[in-house]
């Protein structure tokens, strides 16, 4: 039996997890479950669930989330605070940490996690976008097992060899084929997305996710991050990563060798299928997933990303050629501009110009970010320089 801590489990990568978990009751045991304030949904997971430990981050929402589960026989501790996210992803009797916080703020509970050697299932690309130095050598240090959740990154390191030291050249790796469905206005004309609004933003064509990853995949900054990503999971350059619009979402992402051999791995869109591989890993394990009909498809088309639909992604490739503290003003940036659009402050080609704005205030630092404290600095500086990018355009 694995113990596994669900950082974000009221979140739609969360639910996804414990429904994979529920199918397996004999592999694994839910020990801590955390949110940040949906505290009904919360509590109707642990009576489910039964965790030894329930976090809500607002000290409101852990009010009432206490107040929820008091009629339980045997009721989980109850413990509030950001803090406690780091608590509870290096228990003693937790072996696996699915870190699916949207954000930045999932940060210090995957740091934590990696730190205490366990398997970090990471749904929370943010952390390697802000701190991969970081996270990379922490994970390396403490013998943690680093796994990919987001689909692409998991097709990814499913389509690789065997690490075994060597860089992707030296496997005979050409380059990565990053998929993207292109989002809700993959063919919509560049002058009227000016009129998007979040409603329209969040009606992901393909998947089911929360609102900040969908506008993100609106953009294509949620690609770009994925490039930096992939450069950090990969060991690689953004030089050798292509983005490739495939518009049926059933090619997760490819890798093209040096043969000339292209390896991909296809799945129905469904975010079970790179969880239960995390889960299962070396094995492969029941995710509750349709099998790929192929002749339901009948085709799969792809195509180059149109830059005057996407700037994000240029900005997204700019911080990941110039490195040092850019990727970290990128997202921040970025995740003051999605949220101030969603607050409907600004409108949706805004967002990449606040986070272009931002990246010309703060131009990259190459200094060591192996500190987290730095890291830290950096990202409230990017976020207070784009605050008041959005505050200039309310103005």
């Amino acid at each position: 039996m694995k113990g596994i801590t669900i950082l974000g489990s009221t979140g739609s990568i969360g639910v996804s997890t414990l429904d994979v978990i529920a199918r397996h009751p004999e592999r694994f045991r839910v020990v801590a479950l955390t949110a940040h304030r949906n505290a009904e949904r919360l509590a109707e997971q642990c009576r489910r669930f039964r965790p030894a430990y329930a976090v809500m981050v607002d000290p409101d929402a852990a009010d009432t989330l206490a107040t929820l589960l008091a009629d339980m026989p045997e009721p989980p501790q109850v413990l509030r605070g950001a803090e406690a996210l780091t608590e509870v992803a290096a228990l003693d009797d937790v072996d696996y940490v699915m870190a699916a916080i949207v954000g930045a703020a999932g940060l210090m509970s995957s740091l934590a996690a990696a730190r205490a050697g366990k398997r970090l299932m990471l749904a929370n690309k943010e952390a390697l976008v802000v701190a991969g130095a970081l996270l990379m050598d922490a994970a390396r240090e403490n013998d943690a097992t680093l796994l990919p959740i987001d689909s692409e990154h998991n097709a990814i390191f499913q389509c690789l060899p065997p690490a075994q030291g060597r860089g992707l050249p030296e496997s005979g790796v050409e380059r990565i084929l990053l998929t993207a469905s292109g989002g809700p206005f993959r063919d919509a004309d560049p002058e009227t997305l000016v009129a998007v609004t979040p409603e329209q933003a969040v009606a992901h064509p393909n998947w089911s996710m929360g609102r900040k990853i969908s506008v993100d995949s609106a953009t294509m900054m949620n690609k770009g991050l994925e490039i930096i990503e992939a450069c950090w999971l990969f060991a690689t350059s953004p030089e050798r990563i292509q983005v490739v619009v495939h518009r049926q979402s059933v090619i997760h992402s490819m890798v093209q060798y040096a043969d000339g051999s292209v390896l991909a791995q296809l799945g129905n869109p469904d975010m079970r299928t790179p969880i239960a591989h995390a889960l299962g890993w070396p094995e492969r394990i029941d995710a509750g997933v349709e099998p790929l009909d192929l002749f339901e498809i009948a085709r799969l088309d792809f195509e180059p990303p149109a830059p005057e639909r996407f700037p994000c992604l240029r900005l997204a490739y700019r911080a990941a050629r110039d490195g040092g503290t850019a990727p970290v003003v990128l997202n921040a940036a970025n995740e003051v501009a999605v949220a101030a659009f969603l607050e409907r402050r600004i409108g949706f080609t805004d967002i990449a110009r606040v986070v272009e704005q931002t990246m010309d205030r703060l131009p990259p630092e190459r200094v060591d970010l192996s500190g987290l404290e730095h890291v830290l600095g950096v990202d409230a500086a990017a976020r207070r320089a784009a605050e008041q990018r959005v505050a200039a355009l309310v103005a």
